[in-house]
């Protein structure tokens, strides 16, 4: 068995429940198109990781979909916010024997393996790692031992989270990553290349 896991928290790509703030501006049909795409780069960087992976379905667990069972384990996520969902996926990571547990979405068009393993390797000397996301949110999350404070009393999708974050962690060691954007909002791919052919 490898000492790290990766979970992958995806939701299930459906018609009128993907990416909702982005579809206010390029609509439904469009929004869980860009969704599916982010899916799939986010399953092929993930591939490359050399870690073992777990995917966590938001809603149902999907067999024969793009996760092959051949490289992913396939949970369903448990809990009445993010952060208990969260909790009980690192839970469930350290649980089974694993020493180092990071989780990442799949809205992250920018993330790349190289940056995943980087934060692997900055567990050895680090309590904790964070990839900052330019919301104030974070986009990855990795620790070396289960640090249960910070899934709780945050108020999730907001921008103080990652600050409200840190400040649990002010008696840890804390590697930060470089920042990256998530995509949520138009805003977020008006300008970037690899999504102007869903914006014609």
């Amino acid at each position: 068995m490898n000492k790290n896991l990766l979970l992958i928290f995806t939701r299930n790509p459906e018609l009128g429940k993907a990416k909702t703030r982005l579809a206010k501006t390029v609509g439904d049909e469009t929004a869980l198109e860009i969704y599916k795409f982010l899916l799939e780069k986010t399953k092929n960087v993930s591939s490359e990781v050399s870690s073992d992976k777990s995917v966590y379905y938001s809603v149902k667990i999907r067999e024969n979909d793009i996760w092959s069972e051949n490289i992913f384990q396939k949970h369903q996520q448990v809990g009445e916010d993010l952060g208990i969902r969260m909790l009980n996926a690192f839970k469930n990571g350290f649980d089974a024997g694993y020493q180092k547990v990071m989780i990442i979405g799949s809205d992250l068009y920018d993330l790349s393996s190289e940056n995943i393993e980087k934060a692997f390797t900055a567990l050895d000397k680090n309590d904790v790692v964070i990839g900052p996301a330019e919301d104030g949110g974070y986009y990855l999350l990795g620790m070396n031992s289960l640090q249960e404070n910070i899934f709780k009393n945050k108020d999730w999708g907001t921008d103080s989270v990652r600050k409200d974050t840190l400040t649990d962690l002010q008696d840890k060691a804390v590697f930060l990553l470089e920042e990256l954007n998530d995509v949520d909002v138009y805003e977020d791919i008006e300008h970037h290349s690899a999504f102007a052919h869903f914006l014609k």
